[in-house]
């Protein structure tokens, strides 16, 4: 399927810019006021409001990976195929890069397969009132998106490694 050709052009790069990334990188803050991830009450939580305040906060990679994993892809697969692999909901996170990985791998994991037992038809359908102002949206559209979300977020997380390189003066990591 053309579409899952497609997937995993958006979902290799962001695996391949990844590796070997440090605690420190993971939840670095380049900037003051940056949303992340922080220990909150027992637990680790993605910083939120709603609405999003304007003009956004940047956001560090914990926060962009908490962003793919749970917000969107998982979020995703327990709607459309029942089943969730990170075993987090809302805003619960992970402290360090080692659990964020597999986090994102699992979530990615019962995304794709979920994907891959559609038929072309099954992408044509419609999401339904359960998905809101989104409900004439179908399957494609939500799975359209979340690659536009793995590759926006991706990136983020590509050009934070490269400016985190930077202010040690070291050489940026991989290629696009």
């Amino acid at each position: 399927m053309v579409l899952l050709d497609a997937a995993d052009n958006a979902w290799n790069p962001l695996v391949e810019r990844t590796a070997g990334m440090s605690d420190d990188e993971y939840g670095w803050e380049p900037v003051a006021g940056a949303w992340t991830v922080r220990h909150r009450d027992g637990a680790w939580l993605a910083d939120w409001a709603d609405p999003d305040p304007d003009p956004a906060p940047l956001t560090t990679i914990a926060w962009r990976c908490w962003h793919i994993a749970v917000d969107c892809l998982d979020s995703y697969s327990g709607r459309l195929f029942g089943q969730r692999r990170t075993d987090l909901t809302g805003r619960a996170w992970v402290a360090d890069w080692p659990a964020a990985s597999a986090a994102l791998a699992r979530s990615w994991s019962v995304f794709r397969a979920g994907v891959a037992g559609w038929t072309e038809d099954d992408l044509l359908v419609p999401l339904g009132p359960a998905w809101g102002s989104f409900a004439d949206h179908t399957h494609l559209h939500l799975v359209l998106h979340a690659l536009r979300e793995v590759v926006h977020h991706g990136s983020e997380i590509a050009l934070l490694r490269d400016l985190y390189r930077s202010r040690s003066g070291t050489a940026p990591i991989g290629s696009c």
